[in-house]
């Protein structure tokens, strides 16, 4: 063998060595970013962590999964294959600014819940956390989402408020502003999980959609649905209103993928003209 056939055999060698392992079908579109919901496919039959955490992966290899608001700035994603090999990827999220707002000189008694309220908060809020960590076979998670009404936005996931110096949750979801009675439509097709008239956020719908992702509707003047009923994509659910701890008729629209609160309107796309 001449020389020149030598130096390029071991070249091929040395760049087959060299090449990365990450073989396996693995396609991840969305947003990559603090907020952001991805959506996946890969092979059947494997199974997926995120930063150690089980994605719940369908039988035909769909899965979704997100990052919160505080999301740093890398994620580890690891596939694990039928054939007992793992693939590995670092997912970089890109970091984004939030709306702080600071307002000073409220009545405390505006800001601060008394006991007996703030009970009724935390026994609320633990059921809906409940019912977020909750895995269905529900099919519909991995569709495109559509917006559940239609109006100007008055209020965006991320922003947080600081009253009388203390800061308070942040806001995650996304405020859709329309006159008391405006339909609200289903989001995503699914199975309702909650309807309740709670404290904070009134008269409240939970959808699943299967494999950990949820819809939220707050504020609702009116419900149309009853727990357990499966409702598709576009099919009215309620109406908007002003119920709960609110100043106007709006809807609050959230999104969540077991327990990890994402950006509805990031993953919705552009608000349709009015």
């Amino acid at each position: 063998m001449r020389k020149s056939g030598v130096v390029s055999l071991v070249l091929a060698l040395w760049l087959a060595l060299a090449a990365p392992a990450s073989t396996a079908p693995l396609d991840l579109t969305g947003h990559f970013e603090q907020g952001g919901l991805i959506r996946g496919i890969t092979v059947p039959g494997a199974t997926l962590t995120l930063d150690d955490r089980d994605v719940p992966v369908s039988p035909d290899g769909h899965f979704v999964f997100g990052f919160g608001r505080d999301a740093p700035e890398t994620a580890r994603l690891v596939l694990h294959l039928p054939d007992g090999s793992n693939d590995e990827r670092v997912l970089t999220i890109e970091k984004r600014q939030y709306v702080i707002q600071r307002i000073e000189g409220l009545p405390q008694e505006t800001v601060t819940p008394n006991p007996e309220q703030l009970a009724r908060i935390q026994r609320e809020a633990a059921q809906i956390r409940a019912l977020r960590d909750v895995v269905s076979a529900e099919p519909d998670a991995f569709g495109a989402l559509i917006w559940p009404a239609i109006g100007p936005i008055s209020g965006v996931y991320g922003s947080q408020r600081i009253l009388n110096g203390e800061a308070r949750a942040p806001h995650m979801g996304v405020d859709v502003a329309a006159p008391a009675g405006t339909p609200v439509v289903a989001a995503l097709g699914g199975v309702v999980r909650l309807t309740e008239e709670f404290f904070l956020t009134g008269n409240t719908i939970m959808i699943d959609h299967g494999y950990g992702l949820t819809t939220t509707y707050l504020h609702l003047s009116r419900i149309d649905v009853k727990a357990g009923q499966h409702v598709r994509q576009g099919e009215r659910i309620g109406a908007i209103g002003a119920t709960g701890r609110v100043t106007g008729a709006h809807l609050h629209w959230g999104l969540d993928w077991l327990g990890v609160r994402l950006d509805p309107q990031l993953a919705v796309g552009p608000l349709p003209a009015l």
